[in-house]
């Protein structure tokens, strides 16, 4: 048997945890032509959501069409289009003088280029679209999919990236492009939940009104060690529940810490996994921190690690300005760890709960604990 604790990709609905409530939310809004704005941490099974959903529609029918992208690496409207064309284009229709001609007809400010991979003989389309007709391409793209007979739907995830863009008006545009293709449904994800609500919440932004919000919470303790307790177990496996629950609480039931800390529980040889074990997999994180996140700390002021490690080291911090927490850590001044506190949230280092601060890598949080 496989691992059944994906860390990447979707594995299909028998190694997706629960998430039932919000699956049929998402896909009810999506079927009545309902747009989502879909706002969750990273780490906390957006992504899986998504495809999960895209599952489900079209198991119910076949002729949808779903496409995923992550724009977080683009830099330009240009690339977020080429990236939407490479996805999209061809996918509506088999390959064959039909297509071309479709494409050729719809295309205007660019020219398709087909080709065809010389290993396996599989053709592809692609755009050779001008940074200066970008916005005329996207709206080519659209028009392509609404006349296309297929009902659409697509994911951008990191959707706050296109506030990073040089070009103006990329808001405003993806926001016009929408309202004209009735057949195409949009999620737009994203983990930067102060910049997301703004979009989406402000009368003075594009996207005001324009989409159902939803949000994410970790999964219920109890659900997620019912589900890992059946994917152990057809695999020869047992974990008992404290050793579940120290997992999930390190990881603050955030899904991916927690599907990879099962993940490489999984592939040790034993069939009972004991508290040691799980010792066992956070050494082994500590170890691998010292290759990613020294480096990472090298490049933050002195007052940012000193209050992470702090941090770090009692987990949760009601008040990192209070005297006797700095007087346990040796930080001197509050002023200092205001605005290091205020730099490390802005930056999504820190986080916080009702609970209080907290560092969002759990990993970082481990490695930083035991320097």
């Amino acid at each position: 048997m496989i691992n059944p604790f994906f860390t990447l990709g979707y594995g299909g609905p028998e190694y997706f945890c629960d998430r039932e409530e919000e699956t049929a939310t998402l896909s009810d809004a999506l079927v009545n032509g309902r747009n989502v704005a879909l706002i969750s941490p990273r780490r906390l099974g957006k992504t899986g959501l998504i495809l999960h959903t895209f599952n489900r529609l079209l198991k119910e029918d076949s002729t949808r069409r779903c496409f995923y992208l992550d724009i977080y690496n683009t830099e330009n409207q240009t690339e977020l289009v080429r990236q939407m064309a490479s996805i999209i284009l061809g996918s509506m229709d088999t390959f064959g003088e039909k297509l071309m001609a479709s494409l050729s007809a719809f295309f205007k400010s660019c020219r398709p280029v087909f080709s065809v991979d010389p290993f396996t003989g599989t053709p592809s389309v692609s755009l050779d679209i001008q940074p200066q007709a970008s916005s005329a391409t996207l709206k080519e793209i659209m028009s392509y999919m609404r006349d296309s007979g297929h009902e659409c739907f697509i994911a951008i995830d990191e959707f706050q990236q296109i506030l990073e863009y040089p070009e103006e008006g990329t808001e405003a545009l993806l926001r016009s492009v929408a309202q004209f293709a009735p057949n195409v449904h949009f999620i737009y994800a994203g983990s930067k939940q102060h910049l997301m609500a703004d979009m989406f919440s402000s009368p003075r932004r594009p996207f005001y009104q324009s989409t159902q919000r939803m949000g994410l919470m970790p999964l219920n303790k109890d659900v997620y060690y019912e589900f890992v307790v059946g994917l152990m177990n057809k695999g020869g496996k047992e974990i008992p529940e404290e050793v579940f629950s120290d997992a999930y609480d390190f990881a603050r039931g955030y899904t991916y810490y927690i599907q990879d800390i099962m993940n490489r529980l999984y592939a040790m040889p034993h069939v009972v996994i004991t508290k040691e074990h799980l010792m066992e997999v956070f050494r082994d994180i500590k170890k691998e921190g010292e290759v990613v996140y020294k480096d990472y700390c090298e490049l933050m002021a002195r007052g940012q690690i000193k209050l992470l490690r702090a941090i770090a080291r009692e987990n949760v911090v009601q008040k990192p300005h209070e005297q006797a927490f700095m007087q346990r850590h040796k930080l001197t001044a509050v002023s200092s760890v205001k605005l290091a506190l205020n730099t490390l949230v802005k930056n999504g280092v820190v986080a916080k709960s009702e609970n209080g601060y907290y560092i969002y890598d759990r990993y970082l949080s481990l490695w930083l604990a035991a320097e």
